[in-house]
């Protein structure tokens, strides 16, 4: 990927067949959304190739795909477990005011009155919407405060690195 930032957009799951093809967990909403990204950096401990995507489909709840000189099963398997990362530059740009979570990630998030409550350690999938987790702050447990923005989150400033929430952390 040489100077280009990288995300972790899935990882692969194993082997599906005998020609090469591989089982992938994406982390994409819609989860087909990894077949859009051309080139694949394959991450393995301290071990890094790059791949093309060849082909690519749905399959059941998941995402199979077949790379560019992967043609085995015993290939494939030897990839298992790999985590799928991509270039940003490779990411549609998104509409203003919405983000990735890589963005959003390692924000310092302070109250609207000037409370400082910690950095954006990462953020959690809920059912209902997306909770970013604080940590780092006045409390030293983690913070949950639901990602909603106009309604929680009031400003994200990526040029300043911040976060304005609405927000009262509650002290017993």
């Amino acid at each position: 990927m040489g100077q280009h930032p990288g995300i972790q957009v899935g990882y692969v799951q194993g082997a599906f067949g005998i020609k090469g093809w591989l089982r992938i967990h994406s982390f994409c909403r819609p989860k087909e959304q990894i077949l859009e990204y051309a080139s694949w950096d394959l991450r393995m401990g301290h071990l890094e190739n790059s791949y093309r995507l060849g082909q690519g489909k749905l399959h059941g709840h998941g995402v199979i795909v077949h790379l560019s000189g992967i043609d085995t099963r015993t290939q494939a398997e030897a990839l298992k477990r790999a985590q799928i990362w991509v270039s940003t530059r490779q990411l549609p740009p998104l509409p203003a005011g919405e983000y990735y979570w890589y963005q959003l990630t390692g924000l310092d998030v302070k109250t609207m009155s000037g409370q400082e409550l910690g950095k954006i350690e990462r953020l959690m999938e809920t059912g209902t919407h997306d909770v970013l987790v604080v940590k780092g702050g006045v409390s030293d447990s983690e913070i949950l405060i639901p990602y909603l923005p106009g309604d929680v989150v009031k400003e994200v400033d990526l040029e300043h690195k911040q976060m304005t929430v609405d927000w009262q952390l509650e002290f017993s």
